[in-house]
């Protein structure tokens, strides 16, 4: 089978088990999962693309528009889809089309419309439990959004702008075919200050920290890293170890069945072992990635837990230090698969962990 197919029969188990007539996938993430890659992006920002995906128990259909179809048949839609795409101006022959395939029966979405249900959680769960081939997929796109990290670091300069530093990022994402969701730059002046240092004129100065989250059919690779143009202080080397021993905590803790309620606990524990109570809650603290560069982030009160298969993006932070890198749990334990073997790591906890880039 194909993974579309495997991916179509998943979504027809859930369908029947919660006695759905159709569902209707309009997300960029559910249209990325369900045609193993396929694009329905044009507006880059956009949480929905210009097709969605409409799901039954005997057809599966691409709802687009004259202005689209050619192309996604051409370019982006793997084998299975029938592609219904009335004239552009014409708003209401999707829902028309959609309504006539459910024939009366309910229908669930990722994002509901008035009268559609919210998808069943089966299907949220097969969308967060990777295929062999997602896998082979986000290894190489974490090693490549990894290595775009570095040449983005080696070039900086301590009189960059970090706007400038977000720019050879995004740069160096794109050369590989990776599109940059997010770059967040902070200099000496403000990565201390910020836990999202949107990229601004600020000089870098004495350091940097870069932040991706880079996206390649649909799969995110979230990664961060710092760059010292100088030695860093005691002080500074204290909370960047503080902010790896409690990501170390959260990763031994990260295995199949694991509560991100239990485990948003066990990194305020490790907080305040490492003398820094209540960081936690200064900055979210990661969870599950896949489609979504955060699929689910560990609350007090989340419900999720997680599965073999699954991708993680953990991050910890303390002020001017973090961490993160996005791993795979999988039948061995975790994998990380932003990892980088010419980045300066540091073992933390009998793992190897990014350090510091010091370049003097």
């Amino acid at each position: 089978m194909t993974e579309s197919s495997v991916k179509l029969a998943a979504a027809r188990r859930a369908m029947d088990a919660a006695g759905l007539g159709a569902v209707r996938l309009r997300g960029t993430d559910w249209f990325f999962w369900l045609t193993a890659g396929g694009s329905n992006v044009v507006l880059l920002a956009a949480e929905t693309g210009v097709a969605e995906a409409l799901i039954t128990k005997d057809g599966a259909w691409i709802l687009t528009n004259s202005i689209e179809a050619a192309r996604l048949e051409a370019e982006e839609l793997p084998a299975g889809f029938s592609v219904f795409a009335p004239d552009w101006p014409d708003s209401k022959a999707a829902d028309e089309f959609a309504a006539a395939q459910a024939a009366g029966r309910p229908v669930a979405s990722d994002r509901p419309a008035p009268g559609e249900a919210a998808l069943p959680a089966a299907l949220v769960l097969a969308k967060r439990t990777l295929l062999p081939a997602e896998l082979d997929r986000y290894r190489l796109l974490g090693r490549e959004a990894a290595q775009a990290m570095r040449e983005a670091l080696a070039a900086a300069e301590p009189g960059w702008s970090e706007a400038r530093l977000a720019g050879e990022g995004a740069r160096a994402l794109l050369a590989r075919g990776i599109e940059p969701a997010l770059i967040l730059a902070g200099g000496e002046a403000r990565a201390g200050k910020y836990r999202h240092p949107v990229p601004t004129a600020a000089p870098l100065g004495g350091r940097a920290m870069l932040v991706f989250c880079a996206r390649r059919r649909g799969l995110y690779a979230n990664l961060t890293r710092f760059v010292y143009f100088r030695e860093p202080s005691a002080a500074e080397r204290a909370l960047s170890d503080g902010a790896a021993k409690v990501e170390a905590a959260v990763l031994a803790a990260s295995v199949p069945g694991a509560g991100l309620a239990a485990l948003f606990g066990i990194l305020a524990r490790a907080y305040e072992e490492q003398g820094y109570p209540g960081e936690q809650l200064r900055h979210h603290q990661g969870g599950i990635t896949g489609y979504l560069s955060r699929e689910a982030v560990a609350r007090p009160d989340s419900a999720e837990r997680l599965g073999r298969g699954m991708a993680l993006a953990w991050n910890p932070s303390l002020p001017g230090a973090k961490i993160e890198d996005t791993v795979f749990l999988g039948e061995g334990g975790l994998e990380v698969l932003t990892a980088d073997p010419a980045w300066p790591c540091r073992e933390t906890a009998g793992r190897a962990r990014p350090d510091v880039w010091v370049r003097k």
